[in-house]
């Protein structure tokens, strides 16, 4: 147990790390709502999926989710050890 331990420990520094490099990396949501229209509008909205700005998201997403799974799963290991 003490090596699985430690390997979701370093993921979890490591995805920590990499989520607040992204979220930072990323636009603002009042960015790109001028006069001219909104981002629906825009072809950087109608594409944001094939965008950085949308794999940005996407990883956000991703990260986050990869991020809480590694805590439980932290915190059924630790439960089960009786620490």
């Amino acid at each position: 147990m003490a090596v699985a331990e430690i390997i979701l420990s370093v993921i979890y520094v490591i995805l920590g790390v990499a989520i607040s490099a992204v979220i930072l990396m990323q636009e603002g949501k009042s960015q790109g709502l001028g006069a001219l229209g909104g981002i629906a509008d825009s072809y950087w909205g109608k594409n944001k999926g094939r965008s950085m700005e949308g794999a940005l998201e996407k990883f956000t997403k991703y990260g986050a989710i990869a991020f809480m799974l590694i805590t439980i799963a932290m915190n059924v290991i630790l439960k089960s050890q009786g620490a």
